[in-house]
């Protein structure tokens, strides 16, 4: 396994990068970097949808300059990880089940024996969906979680999610599943022109990531699946049901995007309110990749995630 070094976007040093296998066969991507000297604590990040460990090495860089070790890896069917479907570009998975597999594997393979605790998650969109799942349903990992931009709903609205769910389910149902999501295809996300985006308003870091794509093609993604979008429907339903967020434990801190236009800030802020230990705040103007947003809001989320997680430190 390797990672992906450019010059805009280089490999933060004292990486371990190797591979694991889920219980059902699937292989995984992930890497691990250690804590400066004298630290403890790990922070798990977890990747959103057609998103890639490269994408995130300025924010290992800015975990480390807080004094936490770093584990992060890609899910099934993206980056350099083990994809379910000939056509590498569909993304695809036939349940949300199947990343809380991963989520579970990466645990117990490489978080617990080889990083040191406490351990904290931060998450974005799928990934924040990924780890309200695995909290709701009684893991234990994580002292503290932070989400950027949970997809907890889509932004269209709860009547298009209704109709886009009994089309996804009629498709599914008819043997459409690997097929790409009407009016999908393999164009790779983030590789598109800038002007028009909906994911950041920052030109640089867009460029950026576009530039580790045109580098490595074999990390790109281009639009879900039938099956995915069944999946997602379901999970974002679970959400939806009474008392669902006031089952979960863990203390858990959601930052919404003021901007965002793919998922739902309302429906952050109602999960946020309903969290028994839970907090949430809109970071105004932003879109929805808050992490690769610019600078002035990016400050706003580290200064919450400060506010948030225990034994922030800085050099």
């Amino acid at each position: 396994m390797k990672l992906v070094s450019i010059p805009a976007n280089p490999v933060p040093e004292n990486v371990v990068v190797d591979a694991v296998k889920t219980p059902d066969g699937v292989t995984l991507r992930f890497a691990r970097w250690a804590p400066p000297p004298g630290r403890k604590g790990t922070v798990v990040l977890l990747q959103g949808r057609a998103e890639f460990i490269e994408k995130y090495f300025e924010c290992v860089r800015d975990l480390r300059a807080r004094g936490f070790a770093v584990a992060t890896f890609d899910w099934r069917g993206q980056g350099l990880s083990e994809r379910a479907l000939k056509d590498r570009r569909k993304g695809h998975v036939r349940d949300f089940a199947d990343y809380a597999l991963d989520l579970e594997t990466v645990m117990r393979e490489v978080v617990l024996p080889d990083c040191p605790p406490p351990i904290f998650a931060l998450g974005h969109s799928m990934g924040g969906a990924v780890a309200i799942r695995c909290c709701h349903d009684g893991h234990r990992w994580f002292e503290r979680v932070v989400l950027s931009a949970p997809m907890i709903a889509l932004a269209s609205g709860r009547r298009w999610m209704g109709i886009a769910a009994t089309m996804v389910r009629a498709m599914r149902l008819m043997g459409c599943g690997a097929a790409f999501v009407p009016r999908g295809g393999e164009a790779a996300a983030g590789s598109g022109e800038f002007l028009g985006n909906v994911l950041t308003s920052d030109p640089v870091r867009y460029a950026r990531n576009a530039a580790v794509l045109e580098a490595e093609p074999a990390l790109g993604l281009g639009a879900p699946t039938v099956a995915w979008v069944d999946a997602a429907l379901r999970q974002m339903k679970r959400f939806a049901e009474r008392d669902f967020a006031a089952r979960i434990r863990q203390p858990m801190l959601l930052v919404a995007a003021g901007r965002d236009e793919v998922v739902s800030t309302p429906a952050i802020e109602n999960f946020g309110t309903a969290l028994l230990a839970g907090r949430h705040l809109i970071v105004p103007g932003s879109r929805h990749e808050i992490l690769q947003e610019q600078d002035h809001y990016r400050a706003q989320f580290w200064a919450a995630f400060d506010a948030f997680v225990p034994g922030t430190w800085h050099n």
